[in-house]
């Protein structure tokens, strides 16, 4: 079981990882998703999973199924910003004139290499921004992205390597729109997420540098039951705590999400009005908005990118059984 295998969705490729637990979809060619997590044990799909009748709505926003890559992630007022004297410009795509959730979207990805051993097995795909003419025009930065998909049991790692091609320092940042199903059962759910505070929105969802106290989301800390909640929260992660997620239902089945926490410093929880069928959880690297919040890298999560500089970024999704 323990191979890659073929498939098709809405006229496109798909690599299909198998193992005795799972089956994992990727679609390269449309953004590089993973659309798919089928947990063979307990006969349910572990992520929100498109429709092919949805491949219409999948291109205009393909955030809203699966595990996206967003480059960057959140918010950006008015799509502008600076850095080292360099002034950016990205699509005013949101309300408010707002840009949202990066310039990467259904980019077609190449299988560059293929794995299968006695342990697991694993697909590596490739993506060059200088062959975007669209992300060139907002971000003139040329990127090589090279992600490694890898399943072993009941467990997904998933590893980015960003390559910075160009000559001029860059800011950066990443995260993953993953959408969990909660079976239209969110008082069965709970969801343990390590945070010390809520970073303070404004009325258009950016961040104003400033936090707040949990409050009743201090329930987080020990577990906090779905049912009834309404949540679109950027949440902080303490120092000396580690950036997992653990959703569980009430019979002792669930999934724990990791990611590196040298990198990984915030959370968004999203229930996409109340919670009801899913639940977003999101590990991201910089602060929605990050490079107009004048704060210190500590704060924002901004990374600096330098001219030759590789930069691998891991997270890892592991289903929990009772």
């Amino acid at each position: 079981m323990k191979q890659v295998t073929k498939g098709q969705w809405g006229g496109y490729d798909t690599y299909i990882l198998h193992s005795c637990e799972l089956e994992l979809t990727l679609l390269p060619r449309l953004g590089n998703n993973i659309i798919s997590l089928w947990d063979r044990k307990e006969n349910r799909e572990i992520l929100r999973r498109p429709d092919e009748s949805d491949i219409s709505f999948y291109l205009q926003k393909p955030y809203h199924f699966g595990i996206p890559l967003l480059v960057p992630p959140g918010r950006i007022r008015k799509g502008q910003f600076q850095f080292e004297g360099t002034s950016y410009q990205f699509d005013q795509n949101t309300a408010g004139d707002n840009h949202i959730h990066g310039l990467h979207r259904t980019q077609s990805w190449c299988v560059s290499d293929i794995e299968e051993d006695e342990e697991g097995c694993a697909v590596t795909t490739e993506f060059n921004t200088g062959d975007d003419a669209n992300w060139m025009r907002q971000f003139p930065v040329p990127l090589r992205f090279e992600m490694t998909f890898r399943l072993q049991d009941a467990r997904v790692q998933q590893t980015l390597k960003v390559t910075h091609l160009g000559d001029t320092v860059i800011p950066f940042g990443i995260g993953y729109h993953t959408w969990f199903m909660i079976d239209s059962e969110p008082g069965r759910w709970k969801l343990n997420l390590p945070v010390e505070s809520i970073y303070e929105l404004n009325n258009e969802l950016l961040p104003s540098g400033s936090l707040l106290p949990l409050g009743d989301l201090e329930a987080l800390n020990q577990g906090m039951n779905l049912q009834g909640t309404n949540l679109d929260t950027v949440l902080r992660i303490g120092k000396e705590q580690p950036a997992e997620a653990l959703l569980l239902r009430d019979d002792g089945y669930g999934l724990r999400y990791t990611a590196d926490k040298d990198y990984f410093r915030h959370w968004v929880v999203y229930t996409k009005g109340p919670a009801e069928q899913f639940l977003c959880i999101e590990p991201y690297t910089w602060l929605p908005d990050a490079p107009n919040i004048p704060k210190n890298p500590s704060f924002t999560g901004l990374i600096t990118l330098q001219p030759g500089q590789t930069l691998a970024l891991s997270s890892m999704l592991e289903i929990l059984y009772p």
